[in-house]
């Protein structure tokens, strides 16, 4: 998440006047307590969050945050991508697929001290569903119109969301209006978590202000989050890229390890992993390859997650009209360029050189674990002289390609944007393409460069948000609910491509739906509308006398279980 994880539309776009709150909490670090039972936590973040509402989010540092505070009926297993039971305890579906019923846990309060039942379920889910004006914006919901499509208010706009209803107290039944893969896996993702209906109302939780691009923060989301979580927000320091959570001593579950987490924002790599060395974190996130082995020697604990990634150099066709005033690039429209460019690019030299121990060269936009990965896909394997040739044949040699890369960041699935682009620019140049660099901070200057078609090619990736073949290829492949094409890759359009997701999507049967996943692999990869990269296996590390954080493939780590040894 992401982060999703990255979504393209960035929240950080919001107004940071309607962000800022008073910096009081104390940043300083407490002393552990004898027994690893309290003390303060702090964590190196990459970025500053963009909302403390977890459903106005698109991005993995928010979510990393708020995943703390709230939970939802499903949750990832600890390490694992897996979907297993949250703040419910069970569920079962019908046999048609279109019908979910979940048994809710006892006994859970929110952090205002309301109670969690089957009503407040229905609660969250019909705010979600009966979002109106700017709410509907995707750079607030966007991970709503991705999972279930439209609102209340739209229906031109297919959705695969029909009523939540009671049974009892503690019994929610939602309701389809057609069977989706991504129901209800994508009920892990932080999106979906639930919050207090009482907070909600109280503090005006979707009286969003801006406008559609540029979206503010209503007082919920800045201010008053409100979950179930075993931790709640003391103080969100936006100035000094800082949030500070305290525990929640009713939490219904066990009790976090540490009375207070922390995660400071230090967007460079470097100065995190100084701040480690100089006892000013107590971890930090996405550890350069080449810190790995001088952090374990000075006696550090770096965690290394599975990979569950994909980085990819995306490719501006120029089919949308969107991408029009930003300068289409013709060539690109062709296949035969698209695979000269596939064809330049020395995956193994890049992975070996630049990305950790366990990296792979990726032949398709979804990891070998994911049900729909296919072993028969077209291949593009490193060869300069067929790349030119391709040119020759396209009469596109010399092509110039504005190459957009990100500064100031590092994504698990793209450690050092700067090297990497430098590598597969060279790959590039040999083959006989003209590059014209084109580097932007990644948020929000880059993230939205990319979004709008400004780019010819450019790095981006996806850490999926759980097992689903859709996250991955559909995420980036399929078209936008009401018909537009993805603008993620200029816009392509491709009628064949969407039909096919549609059906794989709609497949009740699990083994016809991997089969039509794998269909869809081959397709894509033969169309090319993209060139996959790599599966980078990410790093996080943890100093000496912290014990008890589990690393997850989809960066979404439980800091409850975080204690101090000493």
């Amino acid at each position: 998440m992401h982060g999703r994880k990255k979504r393209l539309t960035a929240i950080a776009t919001v107004s940071i006047a309607a962000l800022a709150l008073s910096a009081c909490a104390d940043s300083e670090r407490e002393p552990t307590t004898e027994g690893g039972g309290g003390g303060t936590f702090v964590f190196g973040a990459t970025a500053d969050p963009g909302s403390m509402d977890p459903a106005f989010a698109t991005d993995g540092e928010t979510f990393r945050v708020t995943r703390q505070m709230f939970e939802g009926l499903l949750q990832p297993g600890d390490g694992s991508v897996e979907a297993e039971p949250a703040l419910a305890e069970s569920y079962e579906a019908s046999e048609d697929g279109l019908t979910y019923t979940f048994q809710l846990k006892e006994g859970v309060t929110f952090h205002d001290g309301t109670d969690f039942n089957a009503e407040a379920v229905c609660f969250n889910f019909d705010r979600w569903y009966n979002w109106e004006g700017i709410t509907q914006s995707p750079a607030l919901t966007d991970y709503w119109q991705s999972v279930f499509g439209g609102f209340a208010s739209t229906p031109d706009v297919p959705n695969i969301f029909k009523e939540c209803s009671t049974d009892g107290d503690f019994t929610a039944v939602i309701e389809l209006t057609r069977v989706s893969s991504r129901f209800p896996a994508a009920l892990t993702l932080p999106s979906f978590s639930m919050s207090s209906p009482t907070a909600l109302e109280e503090y005006d939780a979707d009286n969003a202000g801006g406008d559609a691009e540029a979206p503010t923060l209503p007082p919920y989301a800045a201010e008053h989050p409100t979950g179930t979580g075993p931790f709640m927000l003391d103080n969100w320091d936006l100035a000094n890229g800082e949030v500070t959570l305290v525990r929640y001593d009713d939490y219904h579950g066990e009790k976090a390890g540490v009375e207070k987490l922390i995660f400071r924002t230090i967007p460079d790599g470097v100065a995190r992993k100084q701040a480690l060395e100089a006892g000013e974190v107590d971890g930090y996130d996405f550890v350069a390859p080449g810190d790995i082995a001088d952090l374990e020697d000075g006696g550090y604990n770096v965690l290394t997650r599975d990979a569950f990634n994909i980085l990819y150099l995306g490719i501006n066709q120029g089919a949308s009209a969107a991408t029009e005033p930003f300068g289409i690039n013709p060539a690109l429209a062709d296949v035969r360029v698209r695979q000269a460019i596939a064809h330049a690019i020395d995956k193994d030299s890049m992975v070996s050189s630049l990305f950790p121990d366990g990296a792979e060269p990726a032949i398709e936009f979804m990891p070998d674990s994911v049900s729909g990965y296919s072993e028969d896909v077209p291949t593009y394997e490193y060869d300069p002289a067929l790349a030119r040739s391709l040119l020759e044949q396209a009469g596109a040699v010399g092509t110039t390609l504005k190459f957009y890369y990100p500064t100031e960041v590092s994504r698990p699935y793209m450690p050092d944007p700067g090297a990497i682009f430098e590598l597969i620019s060279q790959n590039l140049t040999d083959a006989g393409f003209t590059i014209e660099p084109v580097a932007l901070v990644w948020n929000p200057e880059y993230l939205d460069a990319v979004s709008t078609g400004q780019a010819d090619i450019h790095l981006l990736g996806w850490t999926g948000d759980y097992n689903d073949a859709y996250n991955f290829i559909g995420t980036f492949f399929d078209a936008k609910a009401g018909g537009e094409s993805k603008l993620d890759f200029g816009g392509f359009v491709n009628q064949d491509l969407f039909a096919q997701f549609a059906t794989a999507d709609a497949e009740p049967d699990v083994a016809v739906r991997e089969g039509l996943y794998q269909n869809l692999n081959n397709a894509i990869m033969e169309f090319l509308p993209a060139v996959p990269l790599s599966h980078s296996p990410p790093a996080l590390v943890v100093a000496d006398n912290v014990d008890g954080l589990v690393p997850s493939p989809l960066t979404a780590e439980n800091f409850a279980t975080v204690v101090f040894t000493d």
